[in-house]
């Protein structure tokens, strides 16, 4: 019997991918707090972790060994239900860090539960890209297919960015207040996102032939 409701509780993780470890400001850090600030209005909850506050080893593992901190950041992905991954644009590409996240996200692929689907099938992931440069648009979709491609749904929408004026040097965290089309698609983002990962917990993919 199908039990999920629209109250059912539901955890999310955000990774803040920004190259600026704490307590340095970072423009990417307010976009998610706020996807997780709307998402507590659909049940959520769930924490943000700045990626740059961790020795993230490089590599395609799980574990990559002594002084590795992504097995306790994957012990939080794995037991979320929604991944958010907040990036700047850097050099029109998501950051080196957001890039790395991804590889360590790979090793999901050697996964699987007893009846061979991977563990991310669970879960649903979002997206928040900040910069002062174009090519928000092609970051999400880079973002977007490396998600897809190591297990995660996406929801229609499943992005909130903001852009500011090229080869100027306003930040999103210096903004008086957040453009109302950035609100309005953080909300859609929380909204959708929200939907299938409240689906997932019940309605799980098929078995993996």
């Amino acid at each position: 019997m199908d039990t999920t409701t629209h109250t059912t509780p539901l955890r999310a993780v955000a990774l803040v991918c920004t190259l600026a470890p704490s307590p340095k400001p970072s423009s990417s850090q307010l976009p998610a707090e706020q996807a997780m600030a709307a998402l507590a209005d659909h049940g959520v909850t769930g924490k943000v972790i700045r990626i740059a506050d961790h020795d993230v080893t490089p590599g395609v593992g799980t574990d990559m060994g002594d002084g590795d901190a992504w097995p306790e950041i994957r012990g939080t992905i794995t037991g979320c239900d929604m991944l958010v991954l907040s990036t700047p644009i850097r050099l029109g590409h998501p950051s080196s860090l957001a890039q790395r996240v991804l590889e360590r996200l790979d090793a999901e692929l050697g996964e699987s539960d007893d009846e061979g689907r991977v563990l991310t099938y669970g879960k649903a992931a979002a997206v928040c890209v900040v910069g002062n440069e174009d090519g928000a648009h092609k970051v999400s979709a880079d973002l977007f297919q490396g998600l897809d491609d190591v297990g995660f749904s996406l929801a229609p929408n499943a992005v909130a960015y903001w852009v500011g004026e090229a080869m100027q040097g306003t930040d999103y965290q210096d903004l008086d207040k957040t453009p109302e089309k950035t609100a309005a698609t953080t909300r859609t983002l929380a909204a959708n996102t929200a939907h299938p990962a409240r689906r997932l917990k019940t309605a799980a993919y098929p078995p993996s032939s």
